[in-house]
């Protein structure tokens, strides 16, 4: 039987540690509004993601060098036109009580915290940096283990993708780094909606995973 999640489900970006803008909104009139959220992500069963998780190659030797956030193309990008960049599409999504100015920009809202079971009250400003979005596959991993061969438009597309996405604890996601899941776990709670993601994303984009990293994540989903 599945267990049932604590968390509301999450979808699926920053660089390592990427920080929400510190800039104070100007004195405007803010109410909530539903437009301009990434889309929710599906659960996927987990008989199909255990057969996904079998079918990644294993890693090979990382690549050295070259890593550089710039590689990864422009950060927040508008990756589905509907006018609000990707952190603020995030932002809308996984926060609760969200405030906006103007159709897009998120200047508040609470943040059930998926990487530490905490809630965090968000406000952008001085404290922006208390909610950051994290890429679940780490860039720089991706970078090691295969992303330095592929085109700027195609880390583009990675690094804004919803899938690889969420917004967590600054402090949660500071420690993570450029961990894989054999070094770096969240909550239980969150394990096997984290894994579940880990293991669609290396799917979709031909990434491999390391030899302890599967086996930490078979433990992971069987929480699922």
């Amino acid at each position: 039987m599945r267990s049932t999640p604590r968390y509301p489900a999450i979808c699926a970006f920053a660089v390592l540690a990427v920080v929400v803008s510190g800039c104070k909104p100007s004195v405007v009139a803010e109410s909530p509004s539903p437009t301009g959220k990434a889309p929710k992500v599906e659960q996927a069963a987990p008989g199909k993601i255990g057969a996904e998780l079998k079918a990644l190659p294993l890693a090979a030797a990382p690549h050295p060098q070259g890593y550089s956030r710039d590689e990864f193309g422009t950060a927040w990008k508008d990756v589905d036109d509907n006018g609000c960049d990707t952190r603020d599409d995030i932002l809308a999504r996984d926060l609760t009580d969200v405030r906006r100015r103007g159709a897009c920009t998120v200047t508040s809202g609470t943040l059930h915290d998926p990487y530490t079971g905490t809630t965090i009250h968000f406000v952008r400003g001085p404290q922006s940096a208390l909610v950051q979005i994290d890429h679940i596959y780490p860039e720089h991993r991706a970078w090691m283990y295969g992303a330095w061969k592929w085109s700027k438009d195609q880390r583009e597309r990675f690094s804004n993708d919803p899938l690889e996405l969420v917004a967590a604890s600054g402090k949660a996601n500071d420690a993570k780094g450029d961990s894989g899941p054999a070094d770096w776990t969240p909550d239980e709670g969150f394990w096997c909606q984290y894994a579940t993601r880990y293991v669609e994303v290396a799917t979709k984009y031909h990434l491999p995973v390391t030899g302890a990293d599967r086996s930490k994540l078979g433990t992971m989903l069987r929480r699922c």
